[in-house]
């Protein structure tokens, strides 16, 4: 089954829309405010679940700090694009799941760029 961590950053709609498309969403958002960037790692390790993130600091853990063992999706888009994003994002979700695996991602309104870990 597929399973996503998304940071309290992401819209709620998105979360919505990804549990109705039948993904697991837990949000940080709704269970455990103001979380620290270790703790959801640890947790996406402990889980396992793929971080959905709006927060660029992600992408430092990842490249700057050598953390290689998670997979994180990182949403890069202006709220109006909110529809626009989450059409994309599951897409994405339902046609590369096993590709997200292992990788940091970056998906915006245009493009998606996925770099293997």
């Amino acid at each position: 089954m597929n399973r996503i961590l998304a940071d309290e950053n992401i819209d709620q709609s998105v979360i919505v829309a990804l549990r109705a498309a039948g993904f697991v969403v837990d949000s940080v958002y709704e269970a455990d405010r103001g979380l620290q960037d270790e703790a959801i790692i640890a947790l996406s390790r402990q889980l396992p679940r793929l971080i959905l993130t709006e927060d660029k600091d992600f992408g430092e853990w990842v490249f700057a700090h050598g953390v290689r063992d998670i997979s994180v999706i990182f949403l890069r888009y202006h709220f109006r694009d909110t529809a626009l994003i989450t059409a994309t994002l599951r897409v994405l979700l339902q046609t590369r799941w096993a590709e997200l695996q292992g990788a940091f991602t970056t998906v915006s309104v245009n493009k998606v760029r996925i770099r293997p870990l």
